[in-house]
């Protein structure tokens, strides 16, 4: 079974959105949704430098954007949600790439997804503003040792990404703290190209914000299995998948108990949407002998490709038929 995956802000890398410029169409519709959006996905993709594309206002529309076209590429000629309905067996994101799998599965419309990731964008930049924060990826050390670290610190557990990896989220002083001070067993501390602490009380006020946008949403039911970032779980209500978008922000990503729920359903192949490379990465070390490729460049296409002929035959058991939420 083939599982699509999107990234999460951090992932993004000056100009890494040029060579898929280069494919017939690409442009075109990237114009269309920076109209849309009233942001120049053109300009931010291809010639602003890291500063610029670090903004969160301008990361999380950027990062939905080119996991749309990068997945689309995938079925060429055909639409990309029929496409993933018949082929991919589960989708799901990292954090604002849950706004990319909620299209790709048919929850919003593309167009809907944006303009909702581009309020998401503007809301948690405005929540950061108030207090300087951000976040730092621990790599190794067990969680049973590192939680109760970071409750010292008074520091949140943003991303419990599985295979060594916890996320930690707050004020500058309390991660400048953790660096000084990492937990038993951690080898590196590295601090995220990110401009807040997402994924925690300080992201509060969006969730307001997002809810006023939300009622202005028409869900659908997905057409392949959600799994939610909240706990797991493969949702098959489109209301509530919006729901669990909106409340996402201001709380963890459980991204550990997403990759249960794929070897759960049978996963034997994933794909992680452009930029790919950071979820594939995850599961390389969680789930053993499960195929992996990460869309980095157009290149990447022809191997991934490949590895959907081979792996999506599971793909025609409905959503509605999977554990629901």
């Amino acid at each position: 079974m083939l599982v699509l995956v999107a990234p999460g802000q951090g992932a993004q890398t000056p100009g890494f959105l040029t060579p898929w410029l280069d494919l017939p169409g690409v442009a075109d519709r990237l114009r269309d949704w920076s109209e849309a959006i009233d942001l120049d996905l053109v300009h931010y993709g291809t010639t602003a430098g890291e500063e610029e594309i670090r903004d969160t206002a301008v990361a999380q529309p950027l990062l939905v954007a080119a996991a749309l076209v990068s997945a689309g590429q995938l079925f060429p000629g055909t639409d990309t949600t029929d496409a993933v309905a018949r082929r991919v067996g589960a989708a799901a994101g990292h954090s604002v790439g849950e706004l990319a799998a909620a299209a790709l599965t048919g929850v919003l419309t593309e167009r809907d997804a944006l303009r909702l990731v581009r309020r998401r964008g503007l809301a948690m930049a405005e929540a950061a503003a108030v207090t300087e924060t951000g976040m730092s990826a621990l790599l190794g050390g067990e969680a049973d040792v590192v939680l109760p670290h970071l409750e010292k610190l008074g520091l949140t557990p943003a991303n419990v990404n599985g295979a060594g990896q916890i996320v930690a989220a707050g004020t500058m002083e309390q991660l400048a703290a953790l660096a000084e001070d990492k937990p038993e067993g951690t080898r590196r501390v590295v601090p995220l190209k990110v401009a807040g602490a997402f994924h925690t009380e300080h992201m509060a006020p969006a969730v307001s914000v997002l809810e006023t946008a939300a009622r202005e949403l028409d869900p659908a039911a997905p057409r392949t299995r959600y799994v939610s970032n909240r706990d797991g779980a493969v949702v098959t209500d489109g209301a509530e998948v919006v729901a669990r978008l909106v409340g996402q922000v201001a709380n963890p990503v459980r991204w550990d108990l997403c990759m249960e729920t794929f070897k759960e359903l049978g996963v034997t192949a994933i794909i992680e949407a452009a930029p790919g490379g950071t979820l594939t990465g995850i599961a390389k070390r969680a789930l053993p002998g499960v195929r992996t490729l990460a869309l980095k460049t157009p290149a990447d296409l022809d191997a991934a490709r490949e590895l959907i002929a081979g792996h999506s035959g599971d793909a025609s058991a409905p959503a509605a038929d999977s554990p629901a939420a």
